[in-house]
């Protein structure tokens, strides 16, 4: 049995950053499972020898995010006494900013996690997207950066959610067949509030639609995952966007990540920036 691989995490604050550092670095190495251990909030002495320990019970590479530099060397120098590998990502682009700016960084943790009005603009807009999800409080549709709007499975609302992280009120509106949208979404159309449609391959909606039905042990009919029945859906809301001069994003190869920046690209181009 081939050994497994120890990867550890050790931050001063949540480990997001780390989190996601490591999915991308690790993303090249799809037949690797390496075992992640994770230490957050390490602030003190204490809490730097816990996460240690776990260091020399399955040594492997570090990686870390701490602003104490008295915490910052304990780890150097213990890890380099067990013979592991450290690594600061963020330091050569902290230093980088540094002398860009002129000034040096402030040692706190969590700084990125600060409390400020672009958190807020955040909780907000996130508050929007729950709110407006499937076109509810349409009458409250043009305080919306963005409506996203499409057939049912088109990553309407993980894409809204993704983009409240950023700091922009999306709404979404489904396309329903049969059924037009609420006069609130063609207010919103007219006044210029930004519309950007989403569709995927009739085959993918398909998969996905049938996962949903089973997962949920729905009773609808099957037409909802029928693939001509989505062939016409589909065709149907191109005629949609076409009508109406809506930018359209196809998803079925994108991850909602891709989405979304694709989104804020159409957002940039007409001024609008999130937090």
């Amino acid at each position: 049995m081939a050994e497994r691989h120890h990867l550890h995490l050790i931050s001063d604050s949540t480990g997001e950053t780390l989190h996601a550092i490591t999915r991308a670095s690790l993303a090249p190495f799809s037949q690797s499972n390496p075992h992640i251990n994770v230490s957050i909030f390490v602030r003190t002495a204490s809490d730097l020898q816990t996460a240690l320990r776990q260091v020399r019970e399955n040594p492997g590479l570090v990686l870390y995010t701490l602003a104490d530099p008295l915490l910052r060397q304990t780890l150097l120098q213990d890890c380099e006494d067990m013979g592991v590998i450290t690594v600061a990502p963020l330091d050569p682009v902290v230093e980088a900013v540094s002398v860009f700016l002129g000034k040096p960084p402030e040692d706190k943790p969590g700084m990125q996690h600060r409390i400020t009005s672009d958190y807020f603009d955040r909780i907000a807009a996130l508050d929007y997207a729950v709110s407006h999800d499937d076109g509810a409080l349409g009458d409250r549709l043009l305080n919306a950066d963005v409506i996203l709007t499409g057939v049912s499975r088109t990553s309407k609302t993980p894409t809204c959610i993704y983009l409240a992280y950023r700091g922009i009120k999306a709404a979404n509106v489904p396309l329903v067949p049969k059924t037009d949208p609420s006069t609130a979404f063609f207010d919103a159309i007219e006044r210029s509030v930004p519309v950007i449609g989403l569709t995927a391959s009739p085959s993918r909606l398909s998969q996905v639609r049938t996962h949903r039905l089973d997962t949920i042990g729905s009773t609808k009919t099957a037409e909802y995952a029928e693939l001509d029945q989505i062939r016409g859906e589909v065709a149907n809301a191109r005629l949609f966007f076409d009508r109406y001069e809506i930018p359209v994003i196809d998803v079925t190869r994108r991850s909602i990540e891709e989405t979304a920046a694709e989104v804020l690209a159409h957002l940039r181009a007409r001024g609008i920036t999130g937090a």
